[in-house]
């Protein structure tokens, strides 16, 4: 694709800028080769919903017609206990053979055929047998009509968005299952829950459960990266994404959860004093997740994890939070080892992190017997994430000062 160059200054000595890189053309036209796609396989199940409907009205209408012939003709058979000669030989027996010789008629003018073969059924002597039951025929003709209407108002507007929404649901709730076990998958699996999440946004960009897994995915991205930037890009762009998410549903205890990790995420590349603002946010967020979810244990975690932190802060650390706040921060490692415990107690062998962080509260508070305890308890779970992994150093560490 050429570039368009614009000029930056009016005036002969104008000089010319291209909008887009050749990088960025690409990028653009690939996302719209996207969308158009998308477009274009939901434009395919729309059309494949609306012919299912249509057949299931025909199925509907058929149905009803098969009864009203069978109670036709029993009533019938009741009044003429004789058989009867019929007048034209290519007739057929039913009031209905307009209607059920044409394959699923979408409209009420082809199922008033049904009038033209009522006065077909037979030539009787006598007229007023004739008009009762030409009566009749008509009341079951307009019984069909009716049943026919009715069944095919299945596929008018309103009823084919309710259906789509029904769809729509039914599609998220696969879509999330499939989302949650990928997130508690490898790397690789993580950035696939990511992708499948990115990938169908603008179907779900308005639902709750799909947002705050999206902000996760965000949050599994930046743990999983490496470069400081991207870590930086991801913590920020889920916390916008999850940051849209409170403003309507400011009771999910998933919402505040996980907007306080994303904000301690982006608080990592960022200054003391902005760590430590950070620190008040997020310890607002996790106690209202709890309020909300007194039964999660991940919100106690991360709970325990801030009191720890907050209890070895540095020096430096002190001094900056109570220059800016009149009441600084405060927790003790008893208070992580409550919130800890508590994990435990909700979820036995919640996380390696969560058991080596026992062990070192105990450690810390000088009984060694329980932090050793813990320890061996810790080295039983298995490394699935990149904290484990990270636990699992801490544990060998506290394992090689404790042998000397």
């Amino acid at each position: 694709v050429p570039r368009v160059p614009v000029p930056v200054e009016a005036g002969d000595g104008a000089t010319y800028t291209a909008l887009l890189t050749h990088g960025e053309q690409v990028d653009v036209l690939e996302r719209l080769d996207f969308v158009l796609r998308n477009i274009s396989e939901l434009r395919k199940e729309v059309e494949e919903l609306r012919t299912s409907l249509q057949h299931l009205a025909a199925e509907i209408v058929g149905e009803v017609r098969s009864h009203l012939e069978e109670t036709q003709k029993v009533t019938r058979r009741r009044r003429f206990p004789f058989p009867r000669e019929r007048s034209d030989s290519t007739g057929s027996s039913s009031i209905y053979f307009t209607a059920s010789s044409a394959t699923a008629n979408t409209d009420d003018g082809e199922s008033e055929g049904g009038y033209t073969t009522a006065n077909a059924e037979s030539d009787y002597d006598r007229e007023s047998e004739r008009e009762s039951e030409e009566g009749e025929d008509e009341v079951s003709c307009e019984t069909v009509r009716t049943a026919r209407r009715d069944s095919l108002d299945l596929v008018n507007e309103d009823e084919t968005h309710l259906i789509l929404d029904s769809l729509l649901e039914e599609g998220l709730g696969q879509l999330l299952q499939q989302a949650d076990s990928l997130h508690n998958g490898d790397e690789q699996e993580k950035r696939e829950g990511f992708q499948l999440l990115l990938n169908n946004k603008l179907a779900y960009a308005d639902q709750k459960d799909f947002l705050w897994r999206l902000a996760r995915a965000h949050s599994d991205m930046c743990e999983i990266t490496e470069d400081a930037d991207e870590k930086r890009s991801y913590a920020s762009d889920g916390k916008e994404e999850i940051e849209i998410a409170l403003q309507k549903w400011d009771q999910s205890a998933e919402c505040h959860q996980w907007y306080a990790i994303l904000c301690g995420q982006l608080s990592e590349h960022e200054s003391i004093q902005k760590r430590i603002q950070t620190g008040y946010v997020f310890k607002e967020h996790i106690d209202k997740a709890i309020e909300l979810k007194p039964e999660d244990p991940k919100s106690y975690y991360l709970l325990g994890r801030w009191c720890y932190q907050v209890s070895h802060l540095g020096w430096l650390e002190k001094k900056t939070a109570s220059a800016l706040f009149e009441a600084p921060p405060t927790a003790t490692v008893q208070d992580a080892l409550q919130n800890f415990l508590r994990v435990e107690e909700l979820s036995p062998g919640f996380s390696k992190a969560g058991r080596v962080y026992i062990a070192k509260c105990y450690r810390d508070l000088g009984n060694n017997s329980a932090a050793v305890l813990w320890m061996n308890l810790a080295s039983e779970l298995p490394v699935n994430t990149k904290e484990d992994a990270e636990s699992e150093r801490e544990l060998e560490e506290m394992r090689s000062v404790w042998e000397e």
